[in-house]
């Protein structure tokens, strides 16, 4: 017998003569095989043995019997999107005392291997082969997480992220506003540019968001310009199905990426905060381009089946008309900009982009503002000294009571200027004085002009310009300095102890 394999046969005669009360040994041998044999085999059929029958004692003893049947199952046929909390509670409405919440476990059990057999089938996810050229896809995220800030203020924003689908290449820009038809415009076509290329397809998440607010004319316009964009670029535009986002599902998991890896490069930079937003935009930048160098030979097969790019861009801003008012403010999208007192009276035609706006006269750009946006707290404003100082200069009274003289303080040492003047000087002194330090500062160095502010402060000097300074800048060489009397440094001995003082005498 030592060798040979034991067979079913064999092990069916063994279990036999063992139901029959017979001893291990004896059934052993009427199998044909040892004891040692017969004693593995024994335990490992108890073992088997003994899962069905505590899987058929626990439904046995499943407190959710009386009702499973009768009561529940009826409404998962009925709704098969309940929850197994659902139907604890309608249990417990019946019966508080028997139901109680640490049955829990218990009925989703229950309810997972109900929906399993009975349910409605589930929706299957079908991976896809992208060819090379094809397919596109570009979205905006929210990088709020990514806590940046721009001088050291916080700085909520989005990117608009574009990418290949075959090849991962990518390309992501800064977005100051919200989804819209401007800010993917200006990114979709700054990416195709990037590219060197068209792909057949652009594939959207519906923009649901810059639908939003939108009035049904206004969607339309946005429907049409889009429709628009794409022509332009000979390339087919393409939407997920409204609501199911796993459609999009590649630049979503594109978005995570992106986001970690400008997150651990934050890390490794110590700090979060830029200077200014074109810093910002760099770092992003040089983190999507070491990204697409990695893939440079995927991108090099897809280039072979891009089609050409057009000679030129197509519109990516919006255009409202504004007329400039007396008081040199242009008022666009609710917020009110100064623009150079010579364009009062004039109607501009502004191009209105995410995060800029260029104001034309006719085809001359006379004018670019940083865009600012109305939400419903404070109304912003964007008031340059520089548009006003000429009239200013020739009505500097009318400083004190203008209604945006706040915005007439560049930098804080300015508004120091202006408490200090205003408490040492009479009235029309003051506010002489102070638009002068103004007009310096617009025909000279805005920076200069707040040192040598802080440094007469420094000294309990009032800071004023004088008829030096006015002749350096007409020459063009301002120097800013302050003249500091020199002293006699034997004037001081007189305060040092005496010889005899040193020696305590």
């Amino acid at each position: 017998m030592t060798g040979k394999r034991i067979n079913k046969h064999q092990i069916k005669l063994f279990m036999e003569h063992r139901e029959q009360n017979q001893t291990q040994p004896l059934s052993a041998a009427m199998a044909g095989f040892s004891l040692r044999s017969a004693q593995r085999i024994e335990t490992k059929e108890k073992t088997l043995s003994t899962k069905p029958q505590n899987s058929q004692s626990l439904k046995q003893n499943d407190p959710f019997n009386d009702v499973w049947e009768t009561m529940l199952v009826p409404l998962l046929e009925k709704n098969p999107k309940l929850q197994a909390t659902t139907l604890l509670q309608y249990a417990q409405d019946i019966n508080p005392e028997k139901y109680s919440d640490k049955l829990l476990r218990t009925l989703q059990r229950r309810v997972q291997q109900w929906k399993a057999i009975h349910g409605p089938a589930k929706e299957v996810m079908f991976l896809q082969n992208h060819p090379p050229g094809r397919q596109s896809l570009s979205d905006f995220t929210n990088c709020n997480e990514l806590r940046i800030t721009i001088n050291d203020i916080p700085f909520p924003h989005l990117i608009y992220h574009f990418w290949l689908a075959f090849s991962t290449w990518e390309y992501a820009m800064v977005i100051t506003g919200g989804e819209s038809f401007t800010a993917l415009a200006e990114g979709l076509q700054n990416a195709l540019r990037a590219l060197g290329g068209v792909p057949l397809t652009h594939r959207t998440d519906s923009l649901s968001a810059a639908y939003k607010n939108l009035t049904k004319e206004a969607s339309e316009d946005f429907t049409q310009a889009y429709q628009e964009l794409c022509n332009h670029y000979s390339m087919e535009p393409t939407r997920n199905n409204k609501g199911v986002k796993h459609e999009n599902g590649s630049v979503e998991v594109s978005h995570k990426h992106l986001k970690t890896r400008l997150d651990q490069a934050l890390m490794i930079k110590g700090h979060r905060n830029f200077a200014t937003l074109p810093d910002y935009q760099n770092f992003v930048d040089n983190i999507v381009t070491r990204h697409n160098q990695g893939i440079l030979n995927l991108l090099q097969e897809e280039r072979k089946y891009l089609k050409d790019l057009p000679n030129t861009r197509t519109r990516d801003y919006n255009v409202e008309f504004v007329k400039v008012s007396s008081s040199s403010i242009a008022t666009i999208r609710q917020v009110r900009y100064s623009v150079p007192s010579r364009l009062i009276g004039m109607q501009l035609q502004v191009h209105i982009f995410d995060d800029r706006l260029e104001c034309y006269l006719g085809a001359t750009c006379v004018i670019t503002l940083k865009r600012l946006r109305w939400n419903k707290g404070a109304r912003p404003l964007s008031i340059d000294y520089r548009h006003l100082i000429e009239s200013l200069s020739r009505k500097p009274q009318a400083f004190r009571h203008y209604i945006f003289r706040n915005e007439l303080y560049p930098t804080h040492a300015f508004r120091m200027a202006w408490d200090l003047l205003d408490k040492k000087l009479d009235e029309r002194s003051a506010c002489k004085a102070y638009v002068k330090l103004l007009k310096l500062a617009a025909e000279t160095s805005e920076h200069e002009v707040s040192e040598f502010i802080m440094q007469a402060i420094n000294e309990g000097k009032i800071p004023q310009v004088n008829e030096e300074m006015t002749q350096s800048t007409n020459k063009g060489n301002l120097k800013i300095h302050l003249e500091i009397e020199e002293r006699d440094l034997k004037s001081y001995e007189s305060l040092l102890p005496q010889q005899g003082e040193q020696n305590g005498s």
